[in-house]
């Protein structure tokens, strides 16, 4: 049983985001496990595809955003920032022989409802104004493979 499910609150409305943020869940699932377990050589490799997964998330978000002509784009790049910062030092906290993997489940937990649930989605009118021709999908799916190889 999962410790934590995807609901209908934590929905965008934007497809390939709420796809982005079901990984969020994944991830939280996974490191319950490893606390769980205290499994530490897991919660590293967790803590190691989270990291990646933020730069990527972010950099895809962000563009998204900018290229809508999202009004709050520069405050929502700096919260961006604000987390990256934050779970750059967990991980080398971590590697430093540290156990911060609670602190990074809640982190995670706190990130996925309030972020999600705010900050993503006052922008998400906006974009959707936005992208709603073929070329605006041609934009999203070459966004995609550059940032994830798909």
């Amino acid at each position: 049983m999962s410790y934590l499910t995807w609901d209908a609150s934590l929905e965008t409305g934007i497809n390939i985001i709420d796809s982005q943020h079901r990984q969020i869940v994944d991830y939280i699932n996974r490191l319950h496990s490893a606390v769980s377990t205290k499994d530490h050589d897991l919660s590293r490799g967790i803590l190691d595809e989270v990291v990646n997964y933020t730069l990527t998330h972010f950099s895809f978000e962000e563009e998204m955003m900018k290229v809508a002509g999202y009004a709050h784009y520069d405050a929502h790049c700096r919260v961006h920032q604000a987390f990256l910062t934050k779970i750059s030092d967990y991980k080398i906290r971590l590697h430093n022989g540290e156990d911060i993997t609670k602190l990074l489940l809640s982190d995670l937990l706190i990130w996925l409802t309030n972020h999600i649930k705010n900050e993503d989605n006052d922008y998400t009118k906006c974009v959707n104004i936005y992208f709603h021709g073929d070329d605006d999908i041609s934009w999203i799916k070459r966004s995609l493979v550059r940032l994830f190889g798909k």
